[in-house]
């Protein structure tokens, strides 16, 4: 590929079908979650691939032990917060729980508030077979979806557990028939969480639509991880596939202490900084 045609690559909106095209000619997706304007401004500018709105905002954002309690209006809240900021990722928004499983009527109103209301690019469901006919209604409205097997966290009160999953012969295999009945329906991408790496593999190998892994190893087509937690915003959360990329709740705190520091000692404001 020429310079000015990887140039141009960079800076083209990226869209569902761009993304099925970086998989086939072995291109990694990059994905990261933001939930607010200022931070989904610099992720979008340092050239991710695709920005997840994710119901980890529960966690990160509201400070909430699950995903469970965030609702469609705070997912939309913050969906609409990072759509204002964003020229070039793909923006997917998680539908939150109790907005889609179930009810596939709900599911399509649910999933019609948010693309309405937040002007995202697509959607995120958790679940596979159980949720079939939810996805089916959802896409036959023309609205991108993409799914999420594995540890699917609004499920963690049924598994008791965030270990890994799938590690048994039955769950891998209803993971991977899952897998498929996604992409037969017409899902354009699935994120694989906490499962074998060898497994994810065969999933990503086996399907023509990408997979998106986290704690999902790196025969995948792509990554995903919590901005909180890959910034070193989050400390309390040390899983294995974490790489911290920075240590910012050390810096943030030592600037806070020095700012209070200058505010006691009456250095701050100084004469060049004020009118």
């Amino acid at each position: 590929m020429s310079v000015a045609k990887r140039d141009l690559e960079d800076t083209r909106k990226v869209t569902t079908h761009r993304l099925i095209e970086m998989k086939q000619r072995g291109e990694k997706i990059s994905m990261l979650t933001a939930y607010d304007f200022s931070m989904a401004q610099l992720i979008d500018q340092a050239g991710m691939d695709v920005i997840l709105v994710g119901d980890s905002a529960s966690n990160v954002m509201a400070g909430n032990v699950t995903t469970l309690p965030i609702t469609l209006d705070q997912m939309i809240y913050h969906g609409k917060s990072v759509m204002k900021a964003v020229k070039r990722a793909l923006v997917v928004v998680d539908l939150p729980f109790g907005t889609y499983q179930g009810n596939s009527k709900e599911a399509l109103a649910s999933a019609i508030r948010v693309m309405k209301e937040t002007h995202a690019d697509c959607i995120k469901l958790e679940g596979g077979s159980e949720i079939r006919e939810s996805i089916e209604r959802i896409l036959c409205a023309g609205i991108p979806v993409m799914g999420h097997l594995g540890l699917t966290p609004q499920s963690i009160n049924k598994f008791g557990t965030y270990t890994v999953r799938a590690r048994e012969e039955a769950e891998a295999q209803k993971l991977i028939e899952d897998a498929h009945l996604l992409e037969s329906i017409g899902c354009f991408a699935i994120v694989l969480e906490k499962i074998p790496a060898a497994l994810a593999a065969r999933v990503a190998s086996e399907l023509t639509i990408p997979i998106i892994g986290i704690g999902a190893g790196g025969g995948v087509d792509g990554q995903v991880l919590v901005m909180h937690d890959m910034l070193g915003i989050n400390k309390g959360f040390s899983p294995r596939f974490l790489r911290r990329y920075a240590n910012l709740a050390e810096d943030i705190t030592r600037a806070v202490q020095n700012y209070i520091e200058d505010v006691k000692t009456k250095d701050f404001p100084n004469e060049k900084e004020q009118y």
